[in-house]
């Protein structure tokens, strides 16, 4: 009951002292907290430990002192794509399925999640405080990093950890795993082949980001891949990647980098495919310019709720940048090709490919676009209004896909 309420049980006061005592010697010995000086610190503080205990005190302390504390043995459990935190005594997993809340696994109070929080910032290279209360970064080991500091975040800071995958899936992978259907990975294997640009568009958590490393393995090996991002998500099973990072200001509001400012930096550095992990600001203006002058072949990510929905989405970022209306519609249609839709089934969680669309020219001279394929949840095959316009644009770079679906 007084664990409930937010007092620490006797193990967990020694486990406490135990850290303290540890980071103190730590400190003086000015050692870093790797798995070593932190079993020497423990063996100094003598605690009454078996061997196979000092080995788990082990674990738990470094997990503790340089890890993600409680939340470490739920990051490498197998399927575990998302870890959450919203408080003390709630914490949720992701395994593919929906939320899941974890039992037996909880913080000594909101001091505790605040200070994970800030350490794990820390590691990142970033500023978490009250003066800048969020951070979005990417941690040493690839996972993904999200904080909200209260008042942001009512009553306790919030984390939010998506685990990256230590080799990025293949196309063939994914196969297997349902998310593209044979036919599908043929289709998008040569809208890769025949150097057509392409948005990957879907809602929070659809897999855009994994989809394009997939296809970016395709890529050619003789071919330089050139990435910008807001934090190093993409890491595709390439030879030859070059990754620029955007970077926020610091204290004095000074030294930001942005998404596009990377773009702009891209296209000087002879990228054979421009890639831009997420398109979520001015920086769309700079890619459709980039994807206007001969730069062919690339690639991006969208948030969008339909296909249908990537035009008006586009417009609004072109918006930002200053391009009117029809000016951003002229762009569009000239530089992308091909929009790759996911969704995320309800029922069962599977992320999958669910459209391929064509961008055309409707009656008021404005970019919208046209299905090309429609993929069903059991893998079967559609072909759309759009396939025609698919198929000859493939042709025409030397790639003959299926004529009959």
């Amino acid at each position: 009951m007084e664990a409930e309420q937010g007092r620490l049980s006797p193990a967990e006061d020694r486990a406490a002292a135990l850290i303290d005592a540890v980071r103190l010697r730590l400190a003086e010995a000015g050692a870093q907290p790797t798995s070593g000086s932190v079993a020497a610190a423990l063996r100094a503080a003598r605690p009454p430990l078996g061997g196979g205990d000092t080995l788990d005190a082990v674990r738990a302390l470094h997990a503790e002192l340089v890890g993600a504390g409680p939340l470490d043995e739920l990051l490498v459990t197998p399927g575990v794509t998302d870890v959450l935190v919203n408080g003390p005594d709630e914490v949720w997993i992701d395994r593919g399925a929906g939320l899941e809340r974890v039992a037996g696994i909880r913080f000594p109070d909101n001091e505790a999640v605040r200070h994970l929080a800030h350490r794990l910032a820390t590691a990142a290279g970033r500023r978490l405080d009250d003066a800048r209360p969020w951070v979005d970064a990417r941690l040493p080991d690839g996972t993904r990093l999200h904080a909200v500091l209260p008042p942001i975040a009512a009553g306790c800071t919030h984390i939010s950890l998506r685990v990256c995958r230590s080799h990025p899936f293949t196309l063939e992978e994914l196969v297997t795993a349902g998310a593209v259907p044979p036919l599908g990975a043929t289709l998008l294997a040569g809208v890769l082949q025949a150097r057509l640009s392409l948005l990957i568009s879907g809602g929070t958590g659809t897999g855009k980001t994994t989809l394009l490393a997939a296809l970016l393995g395709l890529v050619g090996p003789a071919e330089r891949i050139v990435l910008a991002e807001d934090s190093a998500e993409l890491r595709p099973d390439h030879p030859h990647v070059v990754r620029l990072q955007s970077r926020p200001p610091n204290q004095e509001g000074l030294g930001e980098l942005t998404l596009r400012d990377l773009v702009r930096q891209a296209l000087r550095m002879r990228p054979d495919r421009l890639v831009v992990g997420e398109v979520r600001g001015a920086e769309a203006s700079d890619l459709l310019t980039a994807l206007n002058t001969g730069h062919e072949g690339g690639c991006g990510t969208v948030h969008a709720n339909t296909a249908t929905d990537v035009p008006a989405r586009m417009e609004a970022l072109g918006a930002l940048a200053g391009l009117d209306r029809l000016s951003l519609h002229s762009q569009l249609r000239s530089a992308l090709d091909v929009i790759v839709h996911l969704v995320r089934e309800p029922a069962t969680g599977l992320r999958r490919v669910a459209e391929l669309h064509v961008l055309v020219e409707n009656a008021h001279g404005l970019a919208e676009t046209s299905q090309a394929v429609a993929f069903t949840a059991y893998g079967g095959c559609i072909a759309g209004p759009g396939w025609g316009r698919l198929w000859e644009r493939c042709a025409l770079r030397g790639v003959e896909l299926p004529r009959e679906l």
